[in-house]
């Protein structure tokens, strides 16, 4: 008996749609979002959107969730110059603190005070959570680096007058991102009175988004926050060699890897995984990232680098999905651990975790905070915009795309004010 060849060509054809609508119908769809980090979006899974014919369609899902760097942006503000503002005699010092998180908003903070009062900025000294915990501004950062760029936009000294009392200086608290208006009413009468302040910044609540009135401090807020701070060699080539071992390891995936910021020590904070009235968390443990990326498709190959100095059994979890998951133990060269790792002070550990995300080719922020904040504002003036927020998803459906921060979607991140 003869086979009509026109039957079987359709009968293929009939089962090949069959099986499309099959996997379609499998198919999750991100319809709906609502805030699962703060500021951040989670996606809906019970919806799926109906076409105008009546059909369920739901969108493909990237079966590769490395993507590549976008490009990289330029400096878009002008640099301000000196003789626009009248100079004074006085000075402004202050001190960075809590990290290179803080360092980078207290450092812009500064230099807005300084040059809208026409004064003269000392370089600051870094002062850890501990009394005494105090270091010079150059076992860290390129002070060189700091006073030049910086030349032509307001005055800096590398050291306070000598007959100048810091027992008896005005210490100005700061709101960050002060405001042209705040200096004028609040710190500008202190100044005049005094000569000299110290400034003190505080934080009323994390707030890195861009704004849509433009100030005349804006450029010099971008400069002093974007274009003044650089490691010192020292410190550099640490983080350079972090990265390099990170890229090593990561030969299955084409040298990329993924930098998650979890430190169980605020993990273990009270409050920390409760969830807001809104159903939001703002941090993730261990083994809720481990499920999140495994559920991303991330492999069992990717490497995974996390700021927690030292192993903890509450990260065999994702070891064991993740094998290639390291801390900063297991990736710093050794003649550099004893500096790094068994310091007093904790300044080290965090500078170094501070770069090593922000040169990730993937950020996962375990924990909202200004950390994330600004290692994002980092990430997107260098083009590095795979910041992926966690969040609880019930299975394997979802795409990363799905779960890229809101400051690179929206592009409402302050550093899209300063680069385009």
């Amino acid at each position: 008996m003869g086979v009509d060849l026109r039957q079987v060509v359709a009968g293929i054809l009939t089962l090949t749609m069959f099986v499309m609508l099959g996997n379609m119908i499998k198919r999750d769809h991100f319809d709906s979002a609502q805030e699962a980090f703060p500021g951040d979006r989670r996606v809906n899974l019970d919806n799926a959107k109906i076409a105008k014919q009546g059909i369920v369609t739901f969108p493909e899902k990237s079966v590769v969730p490395w993507k590549d760097d976008g490009q990289e942006l330029k400096a878009c503000w002008s640099k301000p110059v000196l003789d626009d503002v009248e100079q004074t005699n006085g000075f402004v010092i202050f001190s960075l603190t809590n990290g290179p998180e803080y360092h980078v908003s207290q450092i812009a903070d500064a230099v807005v005070v300084a040059r809208s009062l026409g004064a003269t900025l000392v370089v600051p000294d870094i002062r850890g959570n501990k009394p005494g915990d105090q270091r010079s501004f150059e076992e860290i950062y390129d002070v060189e680096k700091f006073v030049r760029s910086l030349d032509g936009v307001v005055r800096v000294t590398k050291e306070p007058p000598a007959k100048l009392s810091t027992r008896n200086l005005a210490v100005v608290k700061v709101p960050n991102r002060v405001t042209e208006d705040y200096i004028a009413e609040h710190i500008e009468p202190i100044y005049r009175n005094k000569g000299t302040i110290k400034l003190a910044t505080y934080f009323p609540s994390v707030n890195m988004k861009k704004t849509d009135k433009e100030s005349s401090s804006d450029s010099v807020a971008c400069l002093a926050m974007f274009g003044t701070l650089e490691l010192q060699p020292e410190i550099q080539e640490v983080v350079d060699s972090m990265v390099e071992r990170l890229r090593t390891l990561s030969r299955k995936s084409d040298g990329q890897f993924v930098a998650v910021d979890l430190r169980l020590e605020l993990l273990e904070h009270k409050g920390c995984r409760a969830e807001s009235e809104s159903g939001t968390k703002s941090c993730y443990s261990a083994d809720e990232i481990g499920s999140f990326l495994k559920k991303l498709g991330f492999s069992k190959d990717t490497t995974i680098y996390l700021t927690e100095s030292k192993w903890d059994s509450s990260l065999d979890y994702l070891k064991d999905v993740f094998p290639k998951t390291y801390t900063k133990d297991g990736i710093i060269p050794a003649d550099k651990k004893a500096k790094i790792l068994d310091s007093d002070t904790s300044e080290f550990e965090k500078v170094v975790d501070f770069y090593v995300c922000s040169q990730s080719d993937v950020f996962v922020p375990a924990i909202s905070g200004l950390f994330y904040s600004n290692v994002a504002g980092k990430r997107i003036a260098f083009g590095k915009t795979q910041i992926i927020v966690p969040a609880d998803i019930p299975d394997s459906s979802a795409s990363a795309a799905d779960f890229i921060t809101h400051y690179v979607t929206k592009k409402n991140h302050l550093a899209y004010s300063c680069y385009c």
